[in-house]
């Protein structure tokens, strides 16, 4: 009798082979939370100010895969702050 994984709370990142622009993610997969689905994307940033100055870190977008009305995977950045100097994040 045979064990069936149950992949609920968890994702995969790979390395994004369809990267054409500065702005596609760096990583590319899927994650899901919850029993439903989402779309995973990552970008490798390096910190400009604050804490992560000089640090590399990975700047994260989550999208449910219902709304995408395809298959693919998000080819583009989200809008957001490049440095975090928020005193208030623990690493």
């Amino acid at each position: 009798m045979s064990q069936q994984y149950d992949n609920t709370n968890s994702g995969i990142l790979a390395k994004n082979e369809r990267k054409e622009k500065e702005t596609h993610p760096d990583l590319s997969g899927s994650i899901n939370v919850d029993g439903r689905e989402y779309w995973l994307s990552a970008w490798r940033k390096t910190g400009k100010s604050g804490k992560l100055e000089g640090k590399t870190f990975f700047s994260l977008s989550v999208k449910p895969k219902d709304d995408q009305g395809t298959r693919n995977a998000p080819t583009s950045a989200p809008k957001q702050a490049d440095d975090f100097a928020d005193d208030d994040i623990p690493f």
